[in-house]
């Protein structure tokens, strides 16, 4: 079945929903929270943000049998002001969890022309961008971030206190600019993914070993630390996601924030949702228009040696995801093994391969 020594084969999103349904379903998770987590892993596999797809189907499945995440919890709002909200996720499912959040979020837009939700005590959402895009699809700029698991030294540190605390903004509209970003250079899951595709080295840049050093060893950076963006820029910006989800949400903090690879504790993340009603501010067409003349002006820069072009945030994955919605989502061999183990511990059988 092998077809290469990074990848095990291709699948079409609708067979590998259908088998994150099944893996789910088995855990006693709602068939519906169950058709949200697998839409939202899917997503992130199709547009090749893979760390956030399904190869974290087997830790979400550890996580829910060893009681950390509750798969039938909803959460609860524990107060709403004006334009202000903040839920207690209840160690409920974080795609769950975020729905709800992000559907408050709208509501009280609607109402208000902006909102701001806040979720403490949630899990691991997935690729924050989804529930961006979820926001905008009403006609919103959509805003999310979350703190996670201290992986990342304070600038200037060598212990890890700060999270890769992402962030999100999606505009309402046609496809013109959507940034999903981590406050680190990659995500965690991104060396994960090089190891599990045989990778021994990973690009300058992404990661330190535990004294602080740089380094391209992908089994080093495994063991340690992530490289903070910009240096003391990404810490500030990891701590202002910190503030916004947890401190403000009444949630854990800092090094306090489990993992979703640690399975000795609840996750206890917190998140945060914002929602601005453009409309409110000028007609939707003409911001459209708007954003078209400065993604333009953008592109419109001469590219740099060993460029052909100039690229928005966004563009990449837009383009990645037509790929592979025609050719399917290549799975690496290290996470289909993951998969399968899962898989065959529950008894659940294995989607075909595209090719």
């Amino acid at each position: 079945m092998l077809i290469s020594m990074n990848f095990v084969a291709t699948f079409t999103a609708e067979s590998l929903s259908a088998f994150a349904v099944d893996i789910l379903l088995r855990l006693d998770v709602p068939k519906e929270k169950a058709e949200l987590v697998a839409a939202s892993l899917v997503a992130s596999n199709l547009r090749g943000v893979d760390s956030h797809g399904m190869q974290l189907l087997p830790s979400y499945a550890e996580q829910i049998s060893r009681g950390n995440i509750l798969p039938r919890a909803e959460g609860r709002v524990l107060s709403e002001s004006g334009a202000c909200m903040s839920y207690d996720g209840e160690h409920g499912i974080g795609q769950v969890i975020a729905a709800t959040c992000a559907d408050h979020a709208v509501r009280i837009c609607r109402a208000h022309g902006i909102s701001m939700v806040t979720a403490r005590e949630s899990s691991h959402y997935g690729a924050a961008a989804f529930w961006a895009q979820r926001i905008a699809a009403h006609g919103f700029i959509g805003i999310t971030m979350c703190n996670a698991s201290p992986l990342v030294a304070p600038w200037q540190g060598k212990e890890p206190r700060l999270g890769t605390n992402p962030l999100c903004m999606a505009l309402p509209g046609p496809r013109i600019w959507l940034l999903d970003m981590a406050t680190t250079t990659v995500a965690l899951n991104k060396i994960r993914n090089a190891s599990q595709a045989g990778k021994d080295t990973i690009p300058e840049g992404w990661a330190m070993d535990s004294q602080g050093k740089p380094t391209t060893d992908t089994a080093t950076a495994l063991h340690g630390l992530l490289m903070p963006l910009g240096g003391y820029k990404g810490s500030g910006l990891a701590m202002m996601v910190d503030i916004l989800c947890a401190v403000l949400g009444g949630g854990v903090m800092s090094a306090d924030v489990g993992s979703v690879h640690n399975l000795n504790r609840p996750m206890r993340t917190s998140q945060m949702f914002l929602a601005i009603d453009v409309a409110r501010f000028l007609p939707a067409d003409e911001f459209v228009g708007r954003m078209k003349r400065l993604a333009q002006a953008a592109k419109s820069s001469a590219p740099a040696a060993g460029f052909d072009e100039v690229l928005i945030a966004g563009e990449p994955e837009w383009r990645e995801e037509a790929r592979r919605k025609q050719n399917g989502i290549p799975i690496t061999a290290g996470a289909w093994e993951l998969l399968v183990n899962v898989a065959r511990k529950l008894g659940v059988a294995l989607p075909s391969p595209s090719s």
